[in-house]
């Protein structure tokens, strides 16, 4: 009896280290073939990767875990080596990035614009502005409403150098008529539609709420405006658990024939939200192959 009950005990052990190793196999070999992309909340509100990753997702066999964050977030996550992959927009602070060694290189993907919203009543105000500074400086001057992210977003970052650049630098703690939400794109277009307020929105997002919302665009087509979108790997050197093989096929895929070509033909409400740009890239900056 004690025999056998020393034989069920051994094979008891034995069962479990084989469950084990066979369940961290498993594991391992499915997160090689998962891919950790902090993006920003434009790409995911307007829908555009409900679109595109179930296509790549197809092409590749790779299954792509998406955090839809402001980019000020989304490129933190990337210092601390907490995501393989960056989508975002924020050019000079992607630049910084790569710079300072925390992303292996950054390729241009796509652009689309931002433009000013507001009560819909005062879209004939705006129609003789010149530029967005306009816009702002007569916002500031007679005190209007304007819900600003406040949240180190890519759309937060362009705002606050599109103040830098008007006549007037609001303080939320000073300035009781400019108010700093601390939310994404959504959320703040409802807020300011419920307050009556201006904000600043990337044209996709807008595209995906403006039928819920009684602003309208009261500017929009300056160059200053233009929002252009760079893929960033996370460098392996730093965080050797990065998922390089997984990056460099999001990489290679996104900026391929087909990749842009379905962020071209990309449209809501009849609208193209983004225009692809890969073919931007330098001749000497091909992603390899």
């Amino acid at each position: 009896m004690k025999t056998f009950t020393r034989f069920l005990l051994l094979s008891a052990v034995i069962f479990s280290a084989l469950t084990f190793s066979s369940t961290a196999y498993s594991k391992t070999e499915g997160d090689s073939k998962l891919i950790r992309l902090a993006t920003t909340t434009s790409t995911e509100n307007s829908g555009l990767l409900r679109y595109l990753l179930p296509e790549f997702e197809k092409d590749t066999g790779y299954k792509v875990h998406v955090i839809s964050v402001g980019t000020g977030k989304a490129l933190r996550m990337g210092r601390d080596g907490d995501v393989d992959i960056l989508l975002v927009h924020a050019l000079n602070a992607e630049k910084k990035f790569v710079e300072e060694g925390y992303g292996v290189k950054r390729y241009p993907v796509m652009y689309n614009d931002f433009v000013i919203v507001g009560p819909a009543t005062d879209q004939e105000l705006y129609k003789d502005a010149k530029n967005v500074g306009d816009v702002l400086n007569n916002v500031a001057s007679n005190k209007m409403r304007f819900v600003s992210r406040g949240d180190d977003s890519g759309t937060n970052k362009k705002e606050l150098s599109l103040w830098k650049s008007s006549k007037y630098q609001p303080n939320s703690k000073t300035d009781t008529w400019y108010v700093e939400a601390g939310q994404g794109m959504g959320k703040v277009l409802q807020m300011a539609d419920e307050m009556g307020a201006y904000t600043m929105t990337d044209r996709g997002t807008w595209l995906a709420y403006k039928d819920k919302l009684t602003s309208k665009i009261v500017f929009e087509g300056d160059e200053t405006l233009f929002n252009p979108y760079g893929i960033i790997a996370i460098n392996p050197e730093k965080y050797p658990d990065v998922n390089i093989a997984g990056d460099d096929a999001l990489i290679k895929w996104i900026t391929s024939e087909k990749g842009q070509k379905l962020i071209g033909d990309f449209k809501v409400a009849d609208e193209v939200l983004f225009v692809p740009n890969a073919d931007t890239m330098a001749k000497n900056e091909t992603v390899k192959k």
